[in-house]
């Protein structure tokens, strides 16, 4: 992120105080302190094999693992991976700066939301244009016909009469 006083998307109408601008440049610097992430969810979960006779079909189950899974959505749909201990250990990190990413953007929202929130012009009422006699203030197109077929004072033609 540029230095404090050069904040992208900074424009002439919206003045941060000073003290709001180091909140975000201390944001900025956090965020680019992190490395990799990695999105989705790790769950352990023990689990059954397809073979009936092992302990993990017995009453009470002697389920194997726990395994590590990991899930999250690409292209809108979910995909598991199931993660190793080597690779669960190389990856935790990258697990845990995700949920720091998604929190430090929290916080550069909610100091944005504020901002915007202590702009007066955003405490003005909108201007209201007064309504003219005989103009309806909404819009009529198509008001009187509102359902499906002829209109109102079209009367169709039976299939045994003929059109003139």
């Amino acid at each position: 992120m540029p230095e404090t006083g050069d904040l992208r998307c900074q424009t002439e109408n919206v003045s941060p105080t000073p003290a709001q601008r180091a909140q975000a440049a201390a944001i900025a610097a956090a965020i680019a302190e992190i490395g990799f992430v990695l999105p989705g969810t790790l769950t352990e979960r023990p689990m059954r094999c397809g073979h009936r006779n092992c302990r993990c079909h017995a009453d009470p189950p002697a389920l194997h693992g726990p395994y590590h899974q990991w899930t999250r959505k690409v292209a809108g749909k979910t995909v598991t991976r199931f993660l190793s201990d080597d690779q669960l250990a190389d990856y935790s990190d990258w697990f845990d700066n995700q949920h720091r990413l998604r929190q430090l953007i929290g916080q550069l929202e909610a100091l944005s939301l504020a901002i915007v929130e202590a702009d007066p012009r955003g405490k003005k009422k909108p201007k209201t244009t007064p309504v003219k006699p005989g103009i309806p203030s909404h819009n009529t197109v198509g008001a009187a016909r509102l359902t499906c077929g002829p209109a109102p004072d079209h009367h169709p033609i039976s299939p045994g009469h003929a059109q003139t």
